[in-house]
């Protein structure tokens, strides 16, 4: 891949963590309002992309305990901007989601997430997310697998 199509590809993937609006993180479906904005994308920054593929996150836990079903939100966030910054499509929907909890996170601990895209057909991705304390200790291990083609009115 060209340098130039990569950092359009991790541009992509900064503003699908970073930059989405109050307003489009209310209209995704089966979260209560505002989710995203308070929970996720006011905390989780793109540190690099390095190299396409393999993207690494930081996150500050702003609330208490991180509980699992966020951390499985920041395993899906996280696995698909990945595949952005591969210069795959990430409109699809997660097919299966595999996550070991290892430890836990509290308020304001400091996380690294890197995930790396293992393998991306025509139509499904297959990634693996790791999120682990500054101190080294991981979090958290995923295998992520996701549709990568175009929608269906038939799902």
């Amino acid at each position: 891949m060209a340098s130039g199509s990569h950092g359009k590809s991790l541009e992509t993937a900064r503003r699908l963590l970073e930059e989405t609006s109050p307003a489009e993180a209310e209209q995704l479906p089966s979260l209560p309002s505002g989710f995203y904005d308070a929970f996720v994308l006011k905390g989780i920054r793109v540190v690099q992309a390095l190299q396409p593929g393999t993207l690494l996150c930081h996150f500050t836990n702003s609330g208490g305990f991180l509980h699992g079903g966020a951390t499985a939100s920041l395993v899906d966030l996280v696995a698909s901007a990945a595949f952005t910054t591969a210069g795959l499509r990430t409109r699809g929907s997660p097919l299966e989601m595999n996550i070991s909890y290892l430890d836990a996170a509290f308020a304001d601990e400091e996380i690294d997430i890197e995930a790396k895209v293992l393998r991306a057909g025509k139509a499904v991705g297959v990634a693996v997310v790791e999120l682990k304390k500054k101190s080294g200790k991981i979090i958290a291990q995923a295998r992520y697998s996701k549709y990568l083609g175009a929608a269906s009115s038939k799902l």
